[in-house]
């Protein structure tokens, strides 16, 4: 028998909310407290140690710790009759941090070859609603930015990443808008065409630089249109990678990509490799669901843990406090952080505000679970949330649906008007906090192999500011492509094979380890897909 969800129901939550001044109700208990309470990584559930690999003893979620523990798509005999092709780099990934890394290695003179699961720009980039975060205005510096950002991340971010970061982002700002990138510019008779900013969660001065609020769609609008025109880029759709490839000496030498149209291997043989294949998303872990895109399943962690990349932070995720709640069939879709920064208030099923709506994001979302789980939540047709006050917004700013497009197209997906009713949200799977680890350059501690993007850790700690995203990809995307340019082998030495997943299947078998798991996973378990199904491979009779 299902279990009864506690709460108010929604006809009742919706005349509190109506009858409410919205007076914030001051019993949140101190921050470290409401996290382990309430925040899903703190759960008993939440981690396990890893047996083996680069990182044997530290904590790893456990669907992620299985993926990382498990057995390769393929085998050897598979590779016969492969077709082979050579590049300078390649780049996995088709979102910001991988267009950006292409651009930058081509600039550098090589010649680059982009592998994407999907499609160029099907990627969290697209989905990046709320904004850029750059240290522009004359009362912010970019040591607040830093202050800020450490802070965020409860101080377990790398310092020296984070203050590359927080440096490289004005001239990443001026690099985008030289790609034909638009900003939201100022209002006001003085403002003399100067960039609009807006304040987020954990920060302490407005830094957000936006466009409406779909920047990171405007922003891979400009990054796709740049590599299409770049003759040194090929780009590869539809060819997920499934396994990169080493030399003897350990070196990342290219990667195994799988062709699913032609349902067939491509074997890629590269100078160097850049991985930047988003984040996990599409695992749902601990259920919850995910305002990922669709190939958002932690292929790349898989990928790098087996060459023997060093990964960090993998027992951290980020938990958006804003996504939809109801109807069920759009459960996760993101609501921006810029509603709350425009003045929108959290409420719950009686009315209380119960959160300051521009705390960390860690914190608001275990505050909104707190609600729920206590029996405070507005239960609707099964689901439980709270209400995003949505028509005390639009009363108050009745031009802001025409800053933020992507509200009014949510709400109207979800069958409501908001200016009469609310969008009732709970938190949402949203970012991988950890992953591989990298130096300045998006270097890992495999020769070869760099790194950009959600893939990467150490950048954001444990816990990521709104607007850091997409500025750690363009930043680091751009970093990782021009040392991957500048680095390896002559192309002619370069050859590779798989020898370094043998080493870790016999890892496995020396600690008694077993798993009917193969990874890494494409696409999520409702895709029903199955390479070796798809590609009409036999497995071998031992």
């Amino acid at each position: 028998m299902a279990k009864k969800i506690e709460g108010i129901d929604y006809e009742t939550a919706l005349a509190n909310l109506r009858a409410s001044s919205l007076e914030l109700r001051g019993d949140l208990p101190e921050k470290n407290e409401l996290l382990i309470q309430f925040h899903p990584d703190y759960q008993a559930n939440a981690r396990v140690k890893l047996p083996i690999g680069p990182n044997t003893g530290d904590y790893c979620h456990p669907d992620l710790a299985k993926l990382l523990i498990s057995h390769p798509l393929i085998d050897d005999y598979d590779l016969s009759g492969a077709e082979h092709l050579n590049t300078d780099v390649l780049v996995i990934g088709g979102g910001g941090a991988g267009a950006a890394a292409a651009l930058s290695a081509t600039e550098a003179g090589a010649r680059v070859i982009m592998a994407n699961k999907l499609r160029i720009g099907d990627s969290n980039t697209v989905m990046a609603e709320g904004g850029i975060q750059a240290a522009v205005g004359a009362e912010d510096s970019l040591q607040q930015h830093f202050d800020d950002t450490i802070k965020g991340g409860h101080n377990a971010g790398k310092k020296e990443l984070v203050a590359q970061m927080v440096t490289d982002a004005p001239s990443a700002i001026r690099w985008l808008i030289g790609l034909g990138m638009t900003f939201d510019l100022a209002k006001g008779a003085d403002s003399n065409g100067m960039l609009s900013r807006k304040r987020a969660g954990g920060t302490t001065v407005p830094r957000i630089l936006s466009y409406r609020d779909f920047t990171g769609l405007e922003m891979m609008r400009v990054l796709r249109e740049a590599v299409e025109l770049d003759e040194n880029i090929t780009q590869l759709n539809r060819h997920p990678a499934i396994e990169l490839l080493s030399d003897e000496h350990g070196r990342c030498v290219g990667a195994i990509l799988y062709d699913l149209e032609k349902r067939s291997l491509v074997l890629v043989h590269a100078k160097a490799v850049v991985l930047a294949t988003g984040g996990s998303g599409r695992l749902h872990l601990q259920g919850f669901a995910t305002s990922n895109h669709y190939g958002a399943t932690a292929d790349g962690l898989v990928m790098a843990y087996r060459i023997g990349a060093k990964l960090r932070d993998i027992d951290s995720f980020q938990y958006h406090p804003t996504g939809v709640a109801h109807p069920p069939h759009l459960a996760g879709a993101l609501i921006s952080e810029a509603v709350r920064s425009a003045g929108t208030k959290l409420v719950n099923g009686l009315g209380e505000r119960f959160v300051d709506e521009l705390q960390p994001r860690d914190v608001v979302a275990a505050a909104i679970l707190r609600e729920c789980r206590e029996g405070r939540g507005v239960v609707r047709d099964g689901q439980v949330g709270v209400f995003l006050d949505t028509p005390r917004l639009i009363e108050n700013d009745p031009d802001v649906l025409n800053r933020l497009v992507t509200l009014g197209h949510v709400a109207h997906k979800c069958g409501i008007d908001p200016a009469v009713e609310p969008v009732m949200i709970h938190p949402t799977l949203h970012y991988q906090n950890g992953g591989v680890e990298i130096n300045g350059d998006g270097a890992t501690c495999v020769e070869g192999l760099y790194c950009a993007g959600e893939v990467t850790g150490g950048i954001h700690g444990r816990n990521r500011l709104m607007g850091n995203a997409l500025l750690d990809i363009i930043s680091f995307g751009r970093r990782a492509g021009k040392a991957a340019a500048n680095c390896g082998l002559p192309l002619k030495k370069v050859r590779g094979g798989v020898g370094h997943v043998h080493d870790l299947q016999r890892e496995m078998t020396r600690a008694g380890l077993t798993s009917d798991i193969k990874a890494p996973v494409l696409y999520p378990d409702y895709g029903k897909f199955d390479l070796r199904e798809h590609a009409g491979l036999q497995e071998q009779q031992s």
